[in-house]
Order: structure tokens, then C-alpha cells, then sequence
């Protein structure tokens, strides 16, 4: 008497490999209906094929073979469609990590690169409000999305000094964890849980325009520490950025400006020059 479908069948129908079939036996994932003890051939049931195909869906979706066995063992649906969501936001996150090193290696491969124009400038002392952390680099944009809402909305109602900007410490980079501090320059809006007052002191910068989204920021950071090492002595301080236009701005991310401030030892007042 026949006993179900044999892993050749089931695999036509499930579109399954019978070698992927035996490995998701192995690991608990979809056991047979059967094991004929005597000749150790596995069967399955025409009811096992949409469990299947859900897990042959999860998997396309590069879900680990751990997490997908946790989807099927949760009988709480909500819990499912959690433990889903989890996953393709991971593959959201890829995906942008993805397209910002496409955007960053295409523009490494330009052979016509534009000419990176420099301004050596003196910023004097300032007193901002700011909301400064340590933070992990892959933290980074979570946390100066969170900062910057509460600094919006502590200085609603005040006259901005100036655009936006923030401090990076060197450690973040190079450690994979440093301090970041993010302002308004607002001198006197009111303090309210992370916003405080902060006063950023007088710093030498060579100072540059990243044009459009942050994908491929690093080829210009890169390019201006090539001219600094060039033209100019870099001493230890936090990186400035300045958002002269960004996504609070212009929702267009070409419209955006990013100025790139490197500390540096100033050899000549009110030099400029390309590279």
C-alpha cells in the first residue's frame, strides 16, 4: 500500500530539491509523514506542501533556517507576522547598505572625478543647543533622527543663529564607537532632557560640500583627508558637519548639502584651493 509522496514527487510539487528536503529533515524544519524503517525512504502528505512553500518563501527571503523554525513552531499569528516583519526590515536595512556602496563604489570608479574645492576657514567660539552620546556607528542615523526631533522641538519658537550640525569624534570611526553631538545654533533655547547648552570652541577647518544623499559621503571624507594631508596639517578634533539642506529641508536628496569641516593647523588665513 502506497504510503504518501515520495521525496521526488514531493519536491516536483514543492519546488524543492530532494538534497534541501533531506537538510530541512535534518534540522527539524519539515519532517516527513514517514520513514520506512526498512529501507529509511521518507514520505509526505499532500497537506505538508503549503508548509513548504511558506518555508521555501521564507528562505528566498535569506530567512535563517533558526528563525524560520521559530515562525513555524509560533501558533499566535501576530507573533508571526512580528517575527516576519523583523526580518524584512533587517533586509530593508541591507538593501539600503546595499545601494549606498553601489552609489559609493560607482562614484570611486568615475574616471572623470570633479574637482574638490577646499576652503580653509576659522569658525569662532559658539553657544548652541545640542544633544550629544556616545554612540555605535551603525547606531548613528537611529540616534541623530531621535536627537535632532528633540532639538526641533526645543527650539521651536526661537531664531536659528545658522544651520544645523553635528561632531564626530574620531573614535567613532576608527573604534566603531565615540561621542556624537548634534546642535542647533540656538543660544538660548530652553533646556529639556537630552537639550542642553553647549558652547563648541573656536576651531580651524578645511572645510568642503558633500552634494546630494549620504550614500556616498565616505568618497568625499576620503577626498578631503587626501588634500589635508596635502596642503595641511590635521590635529585631533571631532569632524564638523554642517546641513546647509537636507531631508527636513527638501525631500529632493540632490537638492542636499553636507559641509565637511577636518581640524586642522591653518597654514595660511583665507586660503582656498581644489584637488
Amino acid at each position: 500500500m502506497r504510503q504518501g509522496l515520495t521525496i521526488g514527487e514531493f519536491a516536483q510539487l514543492t519546488h524543492l530539491s530532494v538534497r534541501t528536503l533531506r537538510r530541512y529533515h535534518e534540522a527539524g524544519l519539515l519532517e516527513p509523514a514517514s520513514v520506512d524503517p526498512a529501507s529509511g525512504y521518507r514520505y509526505y502528505t499532500g497537506a505538508q506542501i503549503p508548509q513548504a512553500q511558506v518555508i521555501h518563501r521564507l528562505r528566498e527571503l535569506d530567512m535563517p533556517l533558526a528563525d524560520v523554525k521559530q515562525i513555524l513552531a509560533t501558533g499566535d499569528p501576530e507573533a508571526r507576522a512580528e517575527l516576519t516583519a523583523a526580518h524584512l526590515r533587517r533586509l530593508e536595512e541591507r538593501l539600503d547598505r546595499t545601494r549606498a556602496a553601489v552609489t559609493s563604489l560607482r562614484q570611486l570608479l568615475r574616471p572623470d572625478v570633479e574637482r574638490l574645492e577646499v576652503e580653509l576657514r576659522s569658525v569662532p567660539a559658539r553657544t548652541v543647543t545640542a544633544v550629544s552620546g556616545t554612540v555605535a556607528e551603525e547606531d548613528v542615523l537611529t540616534w541623530y533622527d531621535g536627537a535632532m526631533a528633540e532639538l526641533d522641538a526645543a527650539v521651536r519658537g526661537h531664531e536659528p543663529a545658522g544651520p544645523p550640525g553635528g561632531l564626530y569624534d574620531n573614535e567613532l570611526f576608527t573604534a566603531g564607537r565615540g561621542r556624537v553631538l548634534v546642535y542647533r545654533p540656538v543660544p538660548d533655547a530652553p533646556e529639556t532632557g537630552r537639550v542642553a547648552r553647549h558652547v563648541l570652541p573656536a576651531v580651524e577647518l578645511a572645510v568642503t560640500v558633500h552634494r546630494g544623499p549620504h550614500d556616498d559621503i565616505d568618497v568625499t571624507y576620503g577626498r578631503l583627508g587626501e588634500w589635508v594631508v596635502e596642503h595641511a596639517l590635521a590635529v585631533d578634533g571631532p569632524v564638523h558637519e554642517t546641513y546647509l539642506c537636507g531631508p527636513r529641508d527638501d525631500p529632493d536628496p540632490d537638492s542636499w548639502r553636507t559641509e565637511i569641516g577636518w581640524p586642522v593647523f591653518r597654514l595660511s588665513p583665507g586660503a582656498r584651493s581644489g584637488g
